[in-house]
């Protein structure tokens, strides 16, 4: 394949007088998108706990954790990691208390820890990041 100098020559010196076509990404934002598809956001107090959301969602990133069904406490264990933000359990919901949020979509981070995130009352997530502490403490073999 025989290449021609002149023609590579005049696609570098074109280059040299063009704007960069990238963009300097967390210097310079651009507005989001209107319809994207952002973090998952769970109203606990719309919640009737039905559980269409994870019957209907394809990547089983929802877990919804009763802890008292009469009460309507319930804790939504949502994974990041494997939610493909298709928003089937938005649509699904008919009590209109998941929604994706066009705002929270920078997602990334360095290890998996964080891309578990618990959603309820404050009061009803201690409990159970209490009870599955004192569940995992049990299971190890150590004395309590």
């Amino acid at each position: 394949m025989k290449i021609r100098l002149g023609t590579m020559f005049g696609d570098i010196i074109r280059s040299l007088f063009r704007r960069p076509a990238t963009q300097l990404y967390p210097y310079e934002r651009r507005p989001t998108p209107e319809r994207l598809r952002g973090n998952l956001v769970w109203d606990p107090s719309k919640c009737t706990g039905c559980q269409l959301c994870i019957k209907d969602c394809p990547s089983d990133a929802i877990e919804l954790i009763v802890l008292d069904k009469v009460a309507k406490k319930f804790v939504l264990r949502y994974h990041q990691d494997r939610c493909t933000y298709c928003a089937q359990c938005v649509v699904n919901c008919r009590f209109k208390c998941l929604n994706m949020d066009d705002q929270t979509w920078e997602l990334a981070s360095v290890n998996k820890e964080p891309f578990t995130v618990y959603y309820g009352k404050d009061e009803d997530v201690a409990f159970l990041l209490e009870k599955m502490a004192r569940d995992n403490a049990g299971e190890s073999g150590c004395p309590e």
